[in-house]
């Protein structure tokens, strides 16, 4: 059976032509099951209904228990019900009307109060909403949708999000309908050619919604594309892939990871299944804790600036060891979050009351003014990229937080590894060999006094713009060569 399955509910609603066979009747697909080697197959539901119970809704979860990977999931479909959407997707819509307003905020084009805008497998015939049919289609992962926009008090909002069957595609969109397709399937649906099924399945978990992940939509569908060209089927997936993840061959986090948190429980499965995954529990547990790392990198003779570990008892011990200012550290805290700076002892006991309140020990360092931080991804224990990020304006770190919940980010300066002070590589190459072979990324600070490690971040940024700026697609493509590397390592030890 071939990769993909497209699944309609009479054979005439796929008007198109079907090189190769892939489309099958959901009859065919409930009822004749023997004979059929769906098993880890993909499926595309295209049936006419997916109202609770229908025909639509039961091929999906019939393809669910057969570890299919399908599209819609029945979450999805349970999630675009009109009757459940307001309060199952609310969130999702208001994150997607604000990315919706930022498209048109310079638009001039006469439009009516309420319109939509088709996303047939991410993509969009109305070029100003490129990006955000991709968004759509990143949190709602559904074949055909469609987006209804309305004017309301002024303000543009995302009223519905529909899904769609292939009856409600008008003949002049069959070309938009077909690139989408082909963009998802990976194959030709208009003249049939034959390609290599990919040997690798990677997984990619991200979070949709979060403001500052660690690499955006854009580059995560760089990822895919480059993951094509070279033979690997790279997927995103959710927290609510939990169930599926068995299916791939490794998996790669590109959330902020924490440890009370479904990125922690998704890396221990992971290793459990005997899949290559970055970044791996035991790098997990020792970068997101800067209590252990600022003991590690101690107990390693690693230079850092002088750091305090503080419990309740051990608040006078900070005076008397650092001067003011001083910056104090949640020890899970991540991208300038649960990062304050003291200026006085009385600002001091305010900020170590609230710290208490969420942690019973606190990381108390001095404070060193640097123009920059250096960055310097490191992969399998090999530099790959080194960034210069410069501090947010009017501010000390690299990402001020408002009262809001809006953030702002300095500058930043990526260069080739060769370019780099070769002993920010090395002080940064030695810190990361500590956690392991993974992904990494080490900030240091560098002044007169010398270079110093600040903290090892286990899901380093990799966004387009930024970390890729020198090298391009072949830091996309370090980063799967890698996880090649891995998978044939597994097959090679007979785990699979």
């Amino acid at each position: 059976m071939p990769a993909h399955v497209i699944v309609v509910e009479k054979r005439a609603d796929f008007r198109w032509p079907d090189p190769g066979q892939r489309v099958m009747t959901v009859a065919d697909y409930l009822d004749k099951t023997e004979g059929l080697t769906t098993r880890n197959a993909r499926i595309v539901n295209l049936a006419r209904d997916f109202d609770y119970l229908s025909t639509g809704y039961y091929c999906s979860l019939l393809a669910e228990a057969r570890l299919d990977r399908v599209i819609p999931s029945v979450s999805t479909i349970l999630e675009l019900d009109r009757k459940t959407i307001y309060e199952g997707a609310l969130g999702a819509l208001g994150e997607l009307a604000v990315y919706l307003r930022r498209c048109l905020k310079d638009d001039r084009t006469p439009r009516a109060a309420s319109f939509t805008v088709p996303v047939y497998f991410g993509l969009t015939d109305e070029p100003l909403f490129g990006e955000l049919a991709a968004r759509v289609f990143a949190r709602f992962r559904a074949p055909l949708l469609d987006v209804e926009i309305r004017l309301e008090d002024g303000t543009w909002t995302i009223g519905a999000i529909e899904l769609l069957s292939l009856r409600d595609i008008p003949p002049e969109r069959d070309r938009l309908f077909l690139r989408g397709l082909e963009a998802y399937t990976r194959k030709r649906w208009v003249r049939a050619r034959s390609r290599p099924h990919p040997r690798y399945d990677l997984a990619i978990l991200h979070d949709p919604d979060d403001k500052l992940p660690p690499s955006d939509g854009r580059t995560l569908q760089k990822f895919i594309r480059i993951g094509a060209e070279m033979g690997i089927d790279v997927e995103l997936i959710t927290r609510r892939d939990y169930a599926k993840l068995a299916q791939f061959d490794a998996l790669f986090i590109r959330e902020t990871t924490s440890i009370p948190h479904h990125t922690f429980r998704f890396a221990k499965k992971a290793e459990k299944e005997g899949m290559p995954v970055i970044d791996d529990p035991r790098s997990i547990l020792r970068c997101t804790n800067k209590v252990y790392l600022a003991e590690l990198l101690r107990a390693n003779d690693v230079p850092t600036p002088k750091t305090v570990i503080l419990g309740r008892n051990r608040v006078a011990d900070v005076v008397r060891q650092l001067d003011f200012p001083m910056v104090l550290k949640i020890p899970d805290g991540s991208f300038s979050r649960g990062v304050k700076k003291a200026q006085t002892i009385d600002e001091l006991a305010v900020i170590l009351k609230a710290m208490f309140k969420e942690s019973q020990m606190v990381l108390a360092q001095e404070y060193m003014y640097t123009e920059f931080d250096w960055r310097v991804g490191i992969l399998n224990r090999q530099p790959i990229f080194v960034c210069q990020y410069f501090m947010s304006k009017k501010h000390w770190q690299i990402v001020k937080h408002g009262s809001g919940g809006g953030f702002s980010e300095g500058a930043s300066r990526t260069m080739t590894v060769d370019e780099a002070p070769e002993a920010v590589v090395q002080t940064a190459l030695r810190a990361a060999n500590l956690v392991g072979d993974g992904l990494y990324g080490v900030d240091l600070k560098q002044n007169d006094r010398g270079i110093f490690v600040i903290e090892i971040n286990d899901n380093p940024n990799i966004d387009m713009g930024v970390e890729d700026a020198v090298l391009k697609d072949e830091l996309y493509r370090l980063v799967l060569r890698d996880f090649q590397r891995r998978i044939d390592l597994r097959r090679s030890r007979g785990r699979l």
